[in-house]
């Protein structure tokens, strides 16, 4: 691999390959495989782990919500490995923008739960852990993904300088706030109490 002239040239490159490998839509995938039909006209419509629960196949909705938190941390991984610390930052970033606005689907995404827990675990495994271990709390008593995912966003930046990794603070308040934004529909409908809990079936 050729090196790069300037540091911005590594950190552009760094941002365009991994925003493509956050693109790579695993949902829409695991459900042609598991002949699921189109995610998108199931259920929300939604590519992520959730909506492929709907359908009823728990092993489809397992491999997307690895899958999907795998090319976070993967795009994290190897730009820490290759350029330091600031590209993992920027990659996960990047990866997490992927799947919310994937080049290969018109820019219509999915919410980015899994991929932004993917890319904590990779950028610091306590902070992430403790994000995770937020979402599964609040999934187990409440039965929301949505809730859950707005509540472990939430949480994340405070997550964050609890565990001493303040350097995270700002990735965390903008996957936070682009969350937040993902989950806009899911936001009203808790309000209106229409929100569907997780494992119902479409």
């Amino acid at each position: 691999m050729p090196a790069l002239t300037t540091p911005l040239a590594g950190l552009a490159v760094t941002a365009l390959l991994a925003y493509l490998l956050g693109s790579m839509a695993f949902g829409i995938v695991m459900a042609r495989v598991f002949g699921l039909g189109d995610l998108r006209q199931i259920g929300s419509g939604n590519i992520g782990a959730t909506n492929v629960l709907r359908t009823g196949n728990k092993l489809a909705a397992f491999l997307t919500l690895v899958l999907d938190a795998g090319k976070g941390a993967i795009a994290v991984l190897t730009a820490r490995a290759l350029a330091g610390e600031d590209a993992a930052q920027l990659a996960g970033f990047a990866a997490f923008l992927g799947h919310c606005f994937p080049i290969w689907l018109g820019f219509k995404g999915g919410k980015g739960v899994a991929t932004f827990l993917g890319t904590l675990l990779a950028l610091s495994f306590p902070v992430g852990l403790a994000a995770c271990a937020t979402w599964a709390v609040m999934a187990a008593v409440l039965r929301y993904s949505s809730l859950a995912a707005l509540t472990a966003a939430a949480l994340s930046p405070l997550w964050a300088l609890a565990l001493g990794q303040s350097e995270l603070t700002l990735l965390t308040i903008a996957l936070a706030v682009l969350v937040f934004y993902r989950h806009s529909a899911n936001i009203r409908r808790l309000r209106e109490g229409t929100e569907p809990r997780i494992g119902r079936k479409t």
